[in-house]
């Protein structure tokens, strides 16, 4: 898949990482009937690659699927066996590396320009600014895009829909959503609400600058 294209047409990643993997699962699907195209599960919920290999199948092969907190090159390996076609990681390791040998485009974690170097080394395809909010938020991407004003950056920590729009504003591509999304849905909670804040998130991204 072309993930740089699809963060910059869609705007929005979901993380979805919960205690129930039925719930998980019903989250993800809740969730790509709200139109939210672009979804990571993260390795830490609940029997995870179960959750991914489950998801696949519903939603087909055609789909972007990614699994997130890819840590360690078994973690990538496990992840495309079980259907995941991009991977995400919280920092600069082996997982990025594995995904990429297998393939797969990397949404890989950094924080300083330091990372951001490190990370085109390793063939990063995209770069999620995390923990975005402790950062410094929209100002910190806003400071960040000056000497690296070609590469695709995803704040991902703290977002809710204000910050989502802030931070697309300062010059992010795309921002990534946790709770501020989910809630607890993925733990068995309501998906009446999940599809509400699908619906209120798509509108955030839609509508923010630039």
């Amino acid at each position: 898949m072309d993930l740089r294209a699809a963060l910059d047409a869609h705007r929005l990643v979901a993380i979805v990482r919960g205690g129930d993997a039925d719930a998980a699962l019903r989250t993800v699907l809740t969730l790509a009937e709200e139109g939210v195209e672009l979804i990571e599960v993260s390795l830490t919920g609940a029997d995870a690659l179960l959750v991914i290999e489950r998801a696949r199948v519903a939603l087909g092969p055609d789909r972007p699927l990614g699994a997130g907190t890819v840590l360690t090159a078994a973690d990538a390996v496990a992840a495309h066996r079980a259907g995941a076609d991009f991977a995400v990681t919280p920092g600069l390791g082996e997982g990025v590396t594995a995904a990429r040998e297998r393939g797969m485009p990397v949404l890989a974690g950094v924080l300083t320009p330091t990372d951001v170097i490190t990370a085109r080394t390793l063939g990063a395809t995209a770069l999620k600014i995390f923990p975005a909010a402790q950062a410094g938020g929209p100002a910190y991407v806003k400071a960040l895009r000056g000497p690296f004003p070609d590469e695709t950056l995803v704040p991902v920590g703290g977002v809710d829909e204000a910050a989502a729009r802030a931070h697309l504003a300062a010059g992010a591509n795309a921002v990534g959503v946790g709770s501020p999304l989910i809630g607890d849905a993925a733990d068995g909670g309501s998906l009446d609400g999940l599809r509400a804040r699908a619906r209120a998130f798509r509108a955030a991204v839609r509508e923010a600058r630039p």
